[in-house]
């Protein structure tokens, strides 16, 4: 074999290792080596199974759901003001996403709401409507409701559940994860 021979096919090899050794390591790490990306890349719970919370769902958008059971108190304002900023935080999708507050009629200084929470609907639990949410709504944060965030997609399917207690960029995080992969809302 002449030099030039010999020079052209170490450098074949080389070009050929410099491909197939990292594919190796790559193969050996993940199957034999007991290494693996995390499963899941979501912040917040996500359901099992997506439970269709109703029939009438309030418009064709993403919707960041609420509920409180009494007068909203600290946990619940700490709540509304993630959605709040999480809402803002998505500027020009803004309008892909809707926030929902179902509370007992008398709950909640409506002035409060209007002043800080503008857009933010509002369903009374005591009603139909909001009887019929609760009861679809799969079970929250154990111990503390108030701090619950349910995600409900746009054809009415409550997907996943958020503590308003953890970071709120997680929230944010999976909204816009979501908003980008879907085609509807």
């Amino acid at each position: 074999m002449t030099t030039a021979n010999a020079r052209g096919l170490r450098t074949l090899l080389g070009l050929a290792a410099l491909f197939f050794v990292p594919l190796l390591l790559a193969f050996v790490l993940y199957y034999g080596g007991g290494w693996r990306p995390a499963q899941s890349t979501n912040h917040g719970v996500l359901l099992s199974r997506p439970v269709r919370v109703t029939a009438s769902w309030p418009a064709d958008k993403w919707t960041l759901v609420q509920a409180t059971s009494g007068h909203c108190a600290d946990a619940c304002r700490e709540s509304l003001y993630v959605t709040r900023q999480t809402w803002l935080s998505l500027a020009k999708e803004l309008d892909r996403v809707q926030r929902v507050l179902i509370a007992p009629a008398d709950c909640c200084d409506s002035d409060f709401l209007a002043q800080e929470h503008p857009g933010l609907i509002r369903i009374d639990a005591a009603g139909a409507q909001g009887r019929a949410l609760l009861g679809a709504l799969p079970p929250g944060t154990a111990g503390a409701p108030d701090r619950t965030i349910w995600l409900v997609d746009p054809l009415g399917n409550a997907i996943m559940t958020f503590d308003a207690r953890d970071n709120p960029k997680g929230l944010l995080a999976d909204l816009k994860k979501l908003l980008k992969l879907s085609h509807i809302g």
